[in-house]
Order: structure tokens, then sequence, then C-alpha cells
């Protein structure tokens, strides 16, 4: 018997991405597009129940670091875990390609450093079946994922294949560097990269403690490859930036789009340094906008911060002298050790050696870490619940409340978690988030998802922005859902020129979500040992997805992965369905 469709999502309430007010419709598929929305009458071969769900379409995650992982296995994890169905990777100028077999350890260093995914992991999985940039996408290509998979050229990359250890060294491009790069950089989007990724902040370094290549790089540098960009007629442009001096920054950054044409977006986050400077900035990209120039900005949805532990690549403790003489024992012999009173005694009579315990001073700040909790995490914390406030309450040291948390708290065995939000926080409240998330040049970004694998799990921002921003926030005002999924779908995908998905239409890709909404829950971040060589990353699952769909084809059923594996390489920007490119 023929069937009309190839699925049919049936019954839901869909909410398109286009921001217009949800509706209940079926939702039919056929060859991984989307043919119906309405009231179907016809049959799907597969049909899916969504009564009292939500249908999204699948969200476009435009900031990760996949780059290594994407090379090495086929679930870009812990993305489409949450949602995800199209990444962006090649972020922050960091990557595999071009390069020599000379460099192959200089970049991994740099990954390593600048990303936090450990030497070894990168050593034992990455193949280097390539040299070139277009070699790189094209081993890319031969491979199947659970999501779909967009790259970007890496400034840093980019600049030590062509000057070698000047490059590294940060000198100034010549006239004939330039020329070289923005001839590769033609190549690149010629071949299929989806834009071109540069870092100018000083947080970015490599393992050995060099700031990353790219800090210093001109605006003769950056125009040439933008022009470079545009011989092409493609590709976008992604930076991160201190902006010390925002005005001139931002002013650079603006004629590099006018001399390219070609769309710009950055990472912007209120930081502690200039807590009011974000307003500057969606000041002059409103300015920009008006003189018909595309700059939008990637905005972190909750605080960007650190996780603590025992297990993970930093706790309180680490630049203690005690601690060091266990710091190399297994898991379980260390917190053996920390629950013995004398050697725990010894431990907090000391002080640090380093001025500067991990992460930004914890030992003196104690009222900005938080113990994280069990589900749904509290990405929004408040003042009372820090472990400076629990120790007052309790009348201890507040480093006894720390190491107690994580000896003992869940999950219990020496594998609990400590939170130091260090951006989008600086006033304790996501306010200036709530803000920025309302303009109209800002999309949800900055996951960072398969990086940051001992310190950082914000993988999960598209779940946590659903729960936290249309559903459960109690300290200021809400977003709705229709401006999320919107923000996260359609706004992200135009972001980076995919105009074939992020809309639930006839003709569109059918990237599909369908969430138990009212019970879509954020689990605590957790510890798994699954990278090459056995490498330890911070994961962090969700349970509400009863189904995400890629191409047409079921992906994850109830959070679990099914045989499916339909995500490809895209090969740069994607056109609108015919049908739909006049509206």
């Amino acid at each position: 018997m023929n069937r009309a469709f190839d699925l049919v999502v049936r019954g839901g309430t869909v909410v398109d991405g286009s921001g217009a007010a949800r509706f209940e419709a079926d939702v039919g598929v056929k060859d991984g597009r989307i043919a119906a929305v309405g009231a179907i009458a016809g049959s799907g071969v597969e049909e899916i129940d969504a009564r009292g769900q939500i249908v999204t379409p699948g969200f476009v995650d435009i900031h990760t670091h996949y780059d290594g992982q994407a090379t090495w296995d086929g679930r870009m994890q812990p993305s489409s875990w949450h949602g995800v169905t199209t990444v962006v990777m090649g972020n922050c100028g960091v990557g595999f390609a071009p390069c020599r077999p000379t460099d192959h350890d200089r970049l991994i260093q740099l990954m390593e450093g600048v990303e936090d995914i450990p030497f070894p992991v990168l050593t034992e999985g990455l193949p280097w079946n390539w040299e070139s940039y277009p070699e790189y996408l094209d081993s890319l290509a031969t491979r199947r994922f659970d999501v779909d998979i967009a790259s970007q050229l890496p400034h840093a990359a980019l600049r030590v294949f062509v000057m070698g250890e000047r490059g590294v060294n940060r000198e100034p491009a010549t006239e004939a560097d330039i020329h070289a790069m923005a001839a590769l950089a033609k190549r690149a989007m010629e071949a299929g990269a989806i834009g071109f990724g540069t870092s100018r902040t000083l947080n970015h370094r490599s393992s050995d403690g060099s700031p990353i290549a790219t800090l210093t790089a001109g605006e003769d540098e950056l125009t040439g490859i933008a022009m470079g960009m545009a011989a092409a007629g493609k590709g976008v442009l992604q930076v991160v930036s201190d902006f010390n001096d925002p005005a001139a920054e931002f002013a650079m950054l603006r004629r590099i789009v006018e001399a390219s044409g070609r769309p710009l977006s950055f990472s912007l986050l209120q930081s502690p340094r200039d807590p009011e400077q974000w307003r500057f900035m969606l000041e002059q990209m409103t300015e920009a906008k008006a003189a018909g120039l595309q700059i939008r900005a990637q905005v972190a949805t909750r605080p960007v911060g650190v996780l603590f532990g025992l297990e993970l690549t930093a706790n309180p403790f680490s630049t203690y002298p005690a601690y060091r003489e266990i710091k190399d024992l297994p898991l379980a012999a260390r917190v053996a050790r920390l629950r013995d009173p004398a050697f725990r005694a010894r431990l907090m009579a000391e002080e640090p050696d380093s001025g500067r315990a991990p992460g930004l001073s914890p030992a003196r700040a104690w009222e900005r870490i938080f113990p994280m909790g069990d589900d749904n995490p509290d990405y929004e914390p408040t003042t009372d619940t820090s472990v400076a406030a629990i120790a007052a309450a309790r009348g201890v040291d507040p480093r006894e409340v720390a190491l107690d948390h994580m000896l003992d708290g869940k999950p219990g065995d020496g594998r609990g978690m400590l939170y130091l939000p260090l951006l989008n926080y600086a006033q304790n409240s996501l306010d200036p988030a709530y803000q920025m998330l309302q303009h109209d040049c800002v999309v949800p970004g900055l996951s960072d998802g398969g990086a940051h694998v001992g310190m950082i799990c914000d993988g999960s921002f598209p779940t946590s922005n659903l729960i936290h921003w249309t559903r459960d926030r109690t300290r200021g005002p809400k977003l709705s859902l229709e401006h999320m999924i919107k923000g996260q779908c359609r706004d992200t995908a135009e972001t980076v020129g995919l105009f074939d998905r992020g809309l639930i239409a006839p003709g569109y890709r059918a990237d599909l979500n369908v969430i138990d909404y009212d019970n879509l829950t954020l689990k605590a971040p957790g510890v798994a040992y699954d990278l090459p060589t056995g490498g330890r990353r911070l994961i962090q699952r969700a349970e509400g997805y009863t189904a995400t769909i890629v191409a047409g084809q079921v992906t994850y059923r109830n959070g679990t992965p099914t045989d499916a594996l339909p995500g490809r390489l895209l090969r740069g920007g994607q056109a609108a369905p015919t049908a739909m490119a006049a509206e």
C-alpha cells in the first residue's frame, strides 16, 4: 500500500520558527522535506503522535567546536541530545585545516589550550588525511552524522599555513602573505566553507600559554581575507574580540563588512570589566543595520561559567600543596584521602601556592561560586545560595562547604560540582541577557558544543533556553516560546546563510523536534570517558525530547539514538526552497 508521506507528525502544537503564534497541525514529510502542514488525511510510512506536545524546527547551533570530533564520531553529542540538527564549527579561529604535517602538534596544542580538548585525545582521534582545507572538507564529506555539519575556515590554521613561525609569533602579515591568505580563503569558500572564523581575545591561548596567532592580526589582513571571500561571493565572518576599545574595534569590523559585503557576527557578553558595554554594541549594530550592513551578535543565554570538581580540569584546591600530592591518584583514592580527618585538616591549614587559584581566584570569590544542583540546575542563582552564604549560615569556612559538596554532592562519590559564573552575570542577574535577546540583530549562540570538555558544559544551551527563558524563570520577565524558537532556529540559520531550514513550512528541510514541553528537564552535568584514549568530557543530557528528526529521519527517540545517521557535510550556504524563495 502506497503511503502519501514518509513521516507524519500528528496533532502537535506547531511553533514554526517564524515567530508567529503557535497552532495545532499535522506535519507531513516526504523525501527529507516538509511536504504539508495542516490537517493531513494521508498516512505516513511512520507516524508520531504529538498530541499535547510542541513541534519545532530543528535547532541550528552556529557556535560549536566539533572540528575534531566530526572526524572520528558520527554523533555530535552533547548538541544532538538537545534538539540540535545543524551545527557550525570552525569558530574562534581554531581548527585543523589547512595544516602541513609539521604543524599537526602546533594546531593540536592550540585547540587544547583554547578549547580544553586534551592533546592525547586529538592526537589519537584525528586521522590527518588532509593538508588543504578543501581536502579536510572532502574527508568530512565521506562521513555520516546525526546532524548536518557546516565548517568555517579557521584563521589561526590559515595564518600558520601561510606564514609559518612568523604567523605563530604574530608578526604583521606582508602584502604577499595577505594575497596568499585571500586566495586560500576564496578557494575554501568555493570548496564549501560556510565562512571564516577569527579570534582577537587574550583568553585564547595555546596550551603552552602563548596567545593565539590571530590576536593582533591587522585590519589589512582581515580585509584581505574578507575580500577573498567576496571574490567567491560566499561566506560569513565570525569574530570573537576583547573589544578593549569598543568604538575602534567595532568601526574596524564595520569597515571590513562595508568593503567585502560579507555578513559578520561577533560574540557579545556582559563583561565584569565593563558591565554596560553591551549597550553600546547594540547601538552600533542598530546603526549598521540602518546602513544596510548585516552585523549580528551571538549572545550567551545564561552565564558563561566554569565548573569545578575533583573529576574535572580544576577545583578550588588544585594549587594547594597537599592536594598536589594526591592529584594524580584515581578519583576513589583521592576521595578517601580528602575524607581522612588528618589530611583534610592539613589541607584546610594551607594557602594556595598560586596567587590566582583556578578560574577567577575562587579562593577569594566564594560569594560567586554556587553548588551545582540536580535536574534543571539553576543558571540564574541568587547570592543567598552561594558557597559563602551557606558557610555563613553554618558558621564554617567556605572551603569546608566547597569540599563537602565536591565529595558528597550529587551524584556523590566525589563527583559533586561547583559553578562559577564568569560572564553575563556581572550584576548577579540575567536581565542584560534578556534585553540583548530582544534586539533584532542578536541571535542565541556561544554554546561551544564539543569544547571545554573539562571545565564548561554549555552544549545544552538550546534546552536551557526553552526551560529557563520561556517557562521557569522567576527572577524577571520571560520570553515567549515563539520568540525563542525563532531565535535558535530561523534566526541562527539565516545568520550563516542556511535559508533552507529553521521553518516548518512546505519545501523546507524536514529537521524537526517533538518536545514534551511541560516536562522538559535539563539534567545535571556529568562526566563520561568516551573520547579517544578514554578521554574525559563533561556531558549534560535532557529529558522531554520525544523525537528529533533530521532530513525526515528520526535520529533520537526519547533521548535514545536510533541507527539513522542522515546528517551530512553542508557545502556552504543553502538557498531557500524554490517555491518559497519569493516570500
